[in-house]
């Protein structure tokens, strides 16, 4: 079920409706079946890996407490948590290789067999990737490790702990919450408010910027880039390079576009999920790009292998390994694919490559005048959003392979297309390049701490209303679907 498919607008208001309905002590039960309903909905069986990840995680907590609690040794209560730890990174991390990068190793490894005349494996059996799989099964193996370390007290109720794996919002796209979050609110969902005028206006006017970057931008981006991307050779340097920088927004919009969605749904019940998206393409370099680009997944790794591998505690070179092993961990994570491990490889490596022209000290001073500082700011956002969108295309490639050609036909200066002949009539491109203006507007306003939802609040009854109104007008009008529309998937429900 797709958050723009016509399924969702039935589901979640009934089942928000009844969430306020029913007794309170009984209100995650009814969330845990809706959202289980709602991963069903793809594959039934699948739920089982769902089930199977949840109660690992849990089983492992509750032993760990258990073991707390024990009369053994302070060294035996250590090691038999860490044993805990352990179990449950390996089963769990055992499913995701084998349904996410089973058939990935085996064509690989029969390359190399061939490659030194030896006898090949049998192919991969074509397994189907359950969704969202690697989202889940990180925001429960979080919760071990908070559990280990003692920042958060063991969840004894499994059911409630089942609501916080599989909470249909944020289940196959994120953001990975943490249980320091989201699980502490819902062991508080009996206090939750029926009616809140604030809390659900302020959901659905998230939902519809949600619904307005991904049917109204990303979903029309994707006609051009599918069509460029597919037929690249027959494309030259700026039909090729405006396609790239148009996947930037795609990307962006398409997977920022989720989890507005995700955010304004958990708050209309009640919920507050983290913040996955903070103006990405303002960045001024990789460094800080990251910073705001998928922010959950980025803190995920963050605190859960790059702190335990040392940091930036042991040493510059310890640094930059570490760097580089976050990096190309964060790309195979998003696919079984070298696309995706060259990927993060590379901007692991812009980092490495950064730092050491900090240390080295070859980074000019800024001068003080403030004219300066916002030229120096404009060029340092333009080269960082040009590096991140070369890196793109090894990401939207499908192959290597691809990616190589795609970028060498970047060299190449074709005069047989127009800008009509990529796809988009010249009626999109102007809503495209209208929305894209819109885009760059909010995110500069939300840069500088200005609440756009504030300054609208202090406008007349009559002036809010034409503004919420013609919000909801656009998507309706200017979103890519029609009668034969077919709920377009969002990017990250592959990962």
């Amino acid at each position: 079920m797709l958050f723009n498919s016509f399924q969702f607008l039935i589901f979640f208001p009934i089942v928000t409706l009844v969430f306020f309905v029913v007794p309170k002590k009984i209100r995650y039960i009814w969330l845990l079946l809706a959202s289980y309903y709602f991963y069903m909905c793809w594959n039934a069986k699948y739920a089982l890996l769902l089930f199977f990840s949840t109660a690992i995680t849990w089983l492992s907590a509750v032993i760990m407490e258990w073991l707390g609690q024990s009369a053994y040794t302070e060294e035996k209560i250590r090691f038999g948590k860490k044993c805990c730890v352990a179990a449950s990174f390996i089963l769990n991390l055992f499913v995701l290789f084998f349904f996410k990068y089973f058939d990935f190793a085996v064509d690989n490894l029969n390359r190399i067999l061939e490659h030194l005349q030896l006898r090949i494996l049998s192919p991969g059996m074509n397994i189907i990737l359950p969704v969202g799989i690697s989202f889940y099964i990180f925001q429960a193996l979080g919760y071990t490790v908070d559990v280990y370390r003692g920042e958060i007290q063991v969840e004894k109720n499994p059911a409630r702990y089942a609501l916080f794996v599989s909470f249909f919002p944020q289940l196959v796209a994120g953001p990975i919450e943490r249980s320091q979050n989201l699980l502490l609110q819902m062991r508080k969902i009996e206090q939750i408010k029926v009616w809140n005028y604030e809390r659900i206006k302020n959901g659905l006017l998230l939902m519809i910027w949600g619904f307005f970057q991904k049917l109204v931008i990303a979903d029309r981006i994707a006609i051009l880039t599918d069509n460029i991307f597919d037929y690249y050779a027959e494309y030259g340097m700026v039909e090729l390079l405006t396609a790239a920088m148009l996947f930037s927004f795609q990307i962006y919009c398409d997977f920022g576009g989720y989890s507005l969605i995700a955010k304004g749904c958990a708050q209309i019940m009640g919920f507050e999920l983290m913040d996955n998206f903070r103006q990405p393409y303002l960045a001024m370099d990789i460094k800080d790009f990251w910073r705001r680009w998928h922010i959950s997944l980025t803190t995920w790794f963050t605190d859960y292998v790059y702190i335990p591998l040392g940091g930036n505690r042991k040493g510059r070179k310890v640094q930059c390994r570490n760097i580089l092993i976050v990096f190309l961990s964060s790309g195979l994570w998003h696919g079984a694919n070298w696309t995706y491990v060259i990927w993060g490889f590379l901007h692991g490596l812009t980092q490495v490559i950064d730092n050491i022209w900090k240390w080295l000290g070859l980074q000019r001073q800024i001068l003080h005048r403030r004219y300066l500082q916002v030229l120096v700011r404009i060029l340092k956002t333009g080269i960082t959003f040009g590096v991140v969108t070369i890196y793109w295309i090894f990401f939207r490639a499908d192959s290597l392979t691809d990616a190589l050609a795609y970028l060498k036909q970047c060299t190449k200066v074709l005069r047989r297309h127009t800008f009509v002949d990529m796809g988009l009539s010249k009626g999109n491109w102007i809503v495209l390049l209208l929305a894209l203006l819109i885009l760059f507007a909010v995110d500069i306003i939300h840069e500088r701490k200005i609440h756009i939802r504030a300054l609208i609040e202090k406008q007349n009854l009559v002036i809010k209303g034409f503004i919420y109104l013609a919000a909801v007008w656009i998507v309706i009008l200017f979103g890519v679907y029609g009668f034969q529309y077919d709920a377009s998937q969002f990017i990250y429900f592959q990962f």
